[in-house]
C-alpha cells in the first residue's frame, strides 16, 4: 500500500524528488487523477526544473493508460495552464514546486474550467485511490498531442486589460530564471512598455537567487536595476509565475494588499457593487477600500482552492491574497500574476503620477510582512500565543485559518502553521510602524519561547 501523506499538502502535491516523489508514484497519481475527473482529455504542463519533463511524462503515461487523451502544452507558467484548462474546458495538471528549491517538485491540479482541486475537493480521493491501487484499464490507450498555447494566452490577457493607449513605460522584470522568462516576452510584445529583462534564462537550479519574491533578499537585484535604469516600476515573478511582486520607481516594494485594493477598485469600476474576496492576512485597508467603492468585501482563509471556491459560491469578481496571488472571475476564478501586473501597469500608464504616489491611496497601515519561525510543536506554540493574547481587554479571537487576534485600537495579528514545513507564519498590522513592531516582537517572543 502506497502512502502519499508525506507529499499531499492542503491544495497540491509537493516534495523532494526521489524522496516519495518519483516517476512511478507520479504515474499512479496520473491514473488516479484521471479516474477522479474523467475524460475526454487532460492538459499537462511543466516548469523549467530538471525533473519536470520526466515527471510530466510519467503522469501523462498514467492518464493515457486509463484510456484518456493528453494535451501536452510543454513549458508553461501555472496561470498559462489555468488558461488552457479554462479555454479548452478540460482538467489539467501543472508540474512545478513554485518557489521551492531545485530539489523539489510538485503537481497543481484543476478540474475542467480551472476549478480547484484541494484536500477537500479531490486530493484525498486521489491519495486513497493510489493507496488502494488504481484499477487497470483494459481498453485502448489514450492519444497524446502537443499544443503551444502561449500566444493564445497572451491574446486573452491583453483582451482583458487594454494597455494600448497608456503612456510609454519602462519596466524591469526579474523572472528569477523561472517561467516568467517564457511568458513575459509574448505577453508584452507590441505594447508601449519597454521591458528590461533580468534572469529570463530558464534554469531550475536558480543560479542568481531563489524564485521567491516574498523574501526581501530576492528583490535586491530588481531594486538595484530599477534605480540604475530609472524605471517606472519593477516586477518580480516566482518560479511558476503565478505570483507577481511590484516595486515602485523608488525601488520600494509595493504591498500586495495595496495591489489587491487597486485591482479591486478597477474591477468595481466595471461592475459596481460586486463582491471582492480577501484572505485573512491582507491589510484591513482592503475591505475598507472595497466598501468605500461600493463593493462587498468577503474574508476567507489562505490558499488558492479556498479562495476559488469562495469566489464560486459568492460570484465574486476578484480576489487577492497578501502572498501576491490574485484571482479573476474573467480568468475562470484562477490566479494570474501576469494579469495583476497588467492591471497595475494600465493604472500607472493611464495617468501621470509615479507609482509611489498612485499606490499611496491604497496603503494605510504598517504591516510586518510574513515572518517565519521554525518550531518543534506548531499547535503548542499557537496555544501559548492564544493564552497570552486572547484574554486581553477588547481582544477578539477567531480560528478561521490558524489564530487571528484583533486587539483594541485596531492592531491585529494572524499566526498559522505552514502546510509544508515545520514553521509558524506570523503577520502583524497596526496603525503605525512603532505599534506594529512592538506587537510583532511581543508575539515572536512567545512563538520562539
Amino acid at each position: 500500500m502506497r502512502d502519499l501523506s508525506g507529499i499531499v499538502k492542503a491544495y497540491d502535491i509537493r516534495g523532494v524528488v526521489g524522496d516519495g516523489l518519483d516517476a512511478e508514484v507520479v504515474t499512479e497519481i496520473g491514473a488516479a487523477f484521471t479516474r477522479l475527473v474523467g475524460g475526454p482529455a487532460v492538459v499537462v504542463g511543466h516548469d523549467m526544473r530538471e525533473s519536470s519533463p520526466g515527471l510530466a511524462q510519467a503522469f501523462a503515461d498514467g492518464v493515457l493508460g486509463q484510456g484518456v487523451d493528453v494535451i501536452d502544452i510543454g513549458l508553461a507558467s501555472t496561470d498559462l495552464l489555468y488558461f488552457a484548462s479554462g479555454h479548452l474546458d478540460l482538467p489539467a495538471a501543472m508540474f512545478t514546486a513554485s518557489h521551492n528549491p531545485a530539489q523539489y517538485n510538485g503537481i497543481k491540479f484543476c478540474r475542467a474550467g480551472a476549478a480547484p482541486v484541494g484536500q477537500d475537493s479531490g486530493l484525498s480521493e486521489i491519495s486513497e485511490l493510489v493507496a488502494q491501487g488504481v484499477p487497470e484499464f483494459l481498453g485502448a490507450q489514450g492519444a497524446a498531442t502537443q499544443r503551444d498555447m502561449v500566444g493564445e494566452y497572451a491574446d486573452f490577457l491583453r483582451g482583458l486589460v487594454d494597455l494600448t493607449g497608456i503612456r510609454p513605460l519602462k519596466v524591469v522584470v526579474d523572472a528569477g530564471n523561472g517561467m516568467g522568462g517564457h511568458t513575459v516576452p509574448t505577453v508584452f510584445d507590441g505594447l508601449p512598455v519597454e521591458i528590461v529583462p533580468m534572469y529570463f534564462e530558464l534554469d531550475g537550479t536558480f543560479p542568481h537567487h531563489e524564485a521567491n519574491p516574498l523574501d526581501p533578499a530576492n528583490l535586491v537585484d530588481l531594486q538595484a536595476k530599477v534605480r540604475e535604469v530609472g524605471a517606472d516600476a519593477g516586477l518580480a515573478f516566482d518560479g511558476d509565475a503565478d505570483r507577481c511582486f511590484v516595486v515602485d520607481e523608488r525601488a520600494e516594494p509595493v504591498s500586495p494588499s495595496a495591489i489587491t485594493a487597486l485591482v479591486a477598485v478597477r474591477e468595481l469600476g466595471k461592475e459596481p457593487g460586486a463582491t471582492v474576496i480577501h484572505n485573512l492576512i491582507t491589510s484591513r485597508a482592503v475591505p475598507e477600500i472595497v466598501a468605500e467603492h461600493g463593493g462587498k468585501p468577503v474574508r476567507t482563509r489562505v490558499g488558492h482552492s479556498f479562495i476559488k471556491q469562495t469566489m464560486a459560491d459568492t460570484g465574486a469578481v476578484f480576489g487577492g491574497e497578501h502572498s501576491a496571488h490574485y484571482y479573476f472571475r474573467e480568468f475562470w476564478r484562477a490566479d494570474s500574476g501576469m494579469l495583476a501586473a497588467l492591471h497595475v501597469l494600465a493604472a500607472l500608464g493611464g495617468q501621470q503620477q509615479p507609482l509611489s504616489e498612485l499606490m499611496s491611496d491604497y496603503d494605510r497601515y504598517a504591516a510586518s510582512g510574513e515572518i517565519n519561525s521554525t518550531v518543534d510543536d506548531q499547535q503548542a506554540r499557537m496555544r501559548a500565543v492564544a493564552a497570552e493574547f486572547g484574554d486581553r481587554n477588547g481582544a477578539r479571537v477567531d480560528e478561521l485559518d490558524g489564530l487571528t487576534v484583533e486587539l483594541a485600537g485596531g492592531a491585529w495579528f494572524n499566526l498559522r502553521p505552514s502546510n509544508t514545513e515545520p514553521l509558524l507564519r506570523l503577520n502583524v498590522e497596526a496603525e503605525d510602524t512603532g505599534a506594529m513592531a512592538a506587537l510583532r516582537d511581543e508575539v515572536l517572543a512567545v512563538v520562539r519561547g
